[in-house]
């Protein structure tokens, strides 16, 4: 697997973690690189991109199964603040810590990348610049070790 490629499944797996029903812990707090709220389109460039997301990997038939008890709107309200605030941006995330959202999940490797290529075709379809794209990464790949449920 190529670097770029793990760095999309680390990040990648991160957005799934996140459940319907909003949780208490917060995400890891991290320094966003400046500009990529910006970069993002802010928050209606983020949104535009967690919606394509979520419709795509709710849909997919190697993962869909996994969003079989979530509501897509909580699912991309969730994601939308987290990305925003990772990447830079006003909002606050609310939503729980990956390792007790993904705990009972079973989620192995092969979903993990089957969303990585979600997510990447989401990225490309909103036009998000392929710099941009890995500076977001970055902030999303430390939450991998929380993910994958199953080794």
């Amino acid at each position: 697997m190529t670097t770029q490629l793990c760095a999309w499944a680390v990040a990648a797996a991160c957005l799934l973690a996140l459940p319907a029903a909003a949780q208490t812990a917060s995400t890891p707090s991290s320094t966003a690189p400046a500009g990529l709220y910006q970069a993002l389109g802010e928050k209606p460039g983020i949104t535009r991109l967690v919606d394509d997301f979520v419709n795509r990997a709710v849909k997919d038939p190697r993962i869909g199964s996994h969003f079989k008890d979530t509501k897509p709107q909580a699912l991309k309200e969730s994601l939308t603040d987290q990305i925003c605030q990772l990447s830079g941006g006003p909002c606050q995330y609310e939503g729980g810590d990956m390792k007790s959202a993904h705990a009972d999940m079973d989620i192995t490797k092969a979903h993990f990348n089957a969303l990585v290529e979600v997510l990447q075709a989401a990225m490309a379809t909103q036009g998000i610049a392929f710099t941009q794209q890995n500076r977001l990464l970055a902030l999303l790949a430390p939450m991998h070790r929380d993910i994958i449920t199953v080794r």
